[in-house]
């Protein structure tokens, strides 16, 4: 009895189709016994992936300008896959300060007691960051902007240091989405997606990807995830193949009503500072314009200082902003950072709170009168408790 699918019975749709399975079969003894060679594309058990799961990564792929792409349970677990693939002990590994705090905890508390020699290095170092390169240098990590903070990078340049060095370099994309930056054609050896974000869109499932041009990286990273159980659920791929239908529609009005509403708050005088680099006053908008096709959906901002009541006032006057700490879904979205995360960093740009915004599709009018309701209360709020 063959168990191949000999498509007796076509059937078409523009939906497309859900493989489950754990357990892969095969027709003949020797099939069986060789089954490893069916990696790093075919199918030899379920962790590394459904023909759902294929589907997915060979159209990420395709949008990242990539050769191969490996997609895995979440945004962190694509980034630690990715450093975890190649980085060994003895090596030294660079790691940009604004990068996704799972990452650097990850490097700080397992890496650096696996013997990798762990260095977090200024997001804004630019080329300068061939000063920090030793002979065991592996991987640069990357991500433009930053998580939080919102740094740009000078990713051109870094990527050129690393090549002539010879160093591996791996970029987080998530914030511009290959849509406006494509990480590879820019010399970036790994681009990394939180596909939880903008790809899946509709904040309903937590995924990563990681794409690349070189094969033999490819290689190394399906194997990776097939040995740490990186297994990525169908149902989820498909739930994110939906998403991205309307991923080019969504990005193109989530970027425009997210630089309507920084604007209008880089003019309210309770804001101390956007940070956005998309916005003509932010430090980083020449090497954003330079480098980047359009804006993400996310930025931060700080308020004029004031007593953690006054930020309590902000938040609980909020109606169209939920509080929660992800990003890029078609709600908005609001997120508290409090000065112990900016003290605990090693170059941190600002030593105040941060509140971080995602801008959904609801209509910017009515976002913007809900900030100007909340920063009303906690203009009140902040006189009541005047720090003195």
């Amino acid at each position: 009895m063959s168990f191949t699918d000999h498509a007796d019975n076509p059937f078409a749709s523009l939906s497309p189709a859900v493989w489950r399975g754990s357990t892969v079969v095969f027709d003949t003894f020797e099939d069986f016994v060789a089954r490893k060679s069916r990696q790093p594309d075919g199918y030899s058990y379920g962790i590394t992936g459904t023909p759902t799961a294929r589907s997915l990564e060979h159209r990420i792929a395709q949008l990242e300008g990539a050769s191969h792409c490996v997609v895995t349970p979440s945004g962190a677990s694509a980034l630690i896959t990715a450093v975890m693939g190649f980085v060994r002990s003895g090596d030294h590994i660079l790691i940009s300060d604004a990068c996704y705090g799972a990452l650097k905890t990850f490097a700080r508390n397992w890496l650096a007691n696996l013997g990798v020699e762990v260095e977090f290095y200024p997001p804004t170092i630019d080329s300068n960051i061939e000063r920090l390169i030793k002979p065991s240098t592996k991987m640069i990590c990357l991500e433009a902007p930053g998580t939080i903070t919102m740094e740009m990078q000078d990713i051109v340049g870094i990527a050129a240091v690393a090549k002539r060095h010879g160093v591996m370099t791996m970029m987080d994309n998530t914030w511009a989405s290959p849509l406006y930056f494509r990480p590879l054609e820019h010399g970036i050896d790994l681009s990394v997606e939180a596909v939880t974000k903008v790809f899946g869109g509709h904040s309903d499932v937590l995924m990563g990807s990681i794409s690349m041009l070189n094969t033999s990286y490819y290689e190394c990273l399906r194997e990776t995830q097939s040995i740490l159980g990186q297994a990525v659920s169908p149902d989820d791929c498909f739930l994110v193949m939906r998403g991205m239908d309307t991923l080019q529609v969504r990005m193109k009005e989530q970027s425009k009503n997210t630089l309507k509403v920084a604007r209008w708050l880089d003019a309210h005088p309770m804001v101390g500072e956007v940070m956005f680099p998309a916005l003509e006053s932010n430090a980083g908008f020449a090497l954003w314009k330079k480098q980047f096709e359009g804006n993400g959906c996310l930025f931060s901002f700080i308020l004029q200082p004031a007593r953690e009541a006054a930020f309590s006032a902000f938040f609980n006057a909020l109606r169209h902003f939920p509080i929660g700490a992800s990003w890029g879904g078609t709600h908005s979205l609001v997120a508290y950072y409090p000065t112990s995360q900016q003290q605990a960093r090693q170059y941190p740009p600002t030593n105040q709170p941060i509140v971080r915004v995602s801008i959904g599709l609801e209509d910017p009018e009515v976002l913007i009168g809900d900030l100007d309701n909340a920063l009303k209360c906690y203009e009140q709020a902040r006189l009541e408790h005047a720090i003195v």
